[in-house]
């Protein structure tokens, strides 16, 4: 707290599951947290939705408020948030933070800025590229927002504030023109036309069981 510079944090987040420590330990730690005034609330991070489940369901049982959000890997490329974390996470009534709302910029025009600007994609991005199927949905994306006079970095993050139990999507800015950007997002309002041409391009999975049951 002192290397932060603050006195208490808002929400202090698990970053992973811990497959060795059981949750009635997890939660007496977080109540030692509460008390001392060091934390207000607890969220987690990348859990299954069991998980969010047995956190807090075994809080319940102890009277604690037990976790308030998740934070997710979650964009239009990768939505398989949709089939359990994301219902775990409305049912017990946790906020839904997504990271990687661009999905390492490969939603961010990243083949438009190829051949206009030269720039190649690099990272999670330029892996994701190698995969011709991958390619050619990117292109449709692209191309669907060209139509619409969109910029597919700001219809993204659009995107996710249209999404059940999405209460902010993280997002991380390098210049003043990124973030300018990032602002623009939240005053898009998507058609109902263009909502339905992203799931064509990019189907979800739809919730569970159905999503893999039948």
């Amino acid at each position: 707290l002192k290397r932060l510079g603050t006195d208490y944090i808002d929400i202090y987040q698990f970053h992973h599951i811990d497959r060795s420590t059981p949750f009635e330990e997890i939660w007496q730690a977080i109540d030692v947290l509460v008390q001392q005034g060091k934390i207000l609330y607890a969220g987690s991070s990348n859990f299954p939705g069991y998980k969010i489940a047995q956190a807090n369901e075994l809080a319940a049982r102890h009277g604690r408020m037990g976790l308030v959000s998740e934070q997710c890997l979650y964009n239009l490329a990768e939505r398989r948030a949709e089939m359990e974390v994301i219902p775990a996470a409305q049912d017990y009534g946790l906020g839904v933070i997504p990271w990687s709302p661009l999905h390492g910029g490969l939603l961010g025009g990243v083949l438009k800025k190829e051949a206009t600007e030269g720039r190649r994609a690099s990272g999670r991005a330029a892996d994701a590229l190698k995969d011709t199927k991958t390619r050619e949905q990117i292109q449709a994306y692209e191309n669907l927002l060209d139509k619409h006079g969109l910029e597919p970095g700001e219809a993204a993050l659009a995107w996710l504030l249209t999404r059940p139990g999405v209460t902010g999507p993280i997002v991380g800015p390098r210049t003043r023109e990124q973030l300018d950007s990032v602002l623009r997002a939240l005053e898009l309002e998507l058609s109902e036309e263009l909502l339905m041409s992203l799931d064509e391009i990019f189907p979800g999975p739809g919730p569970s069981p159905e999503a893999f049951a039948w």
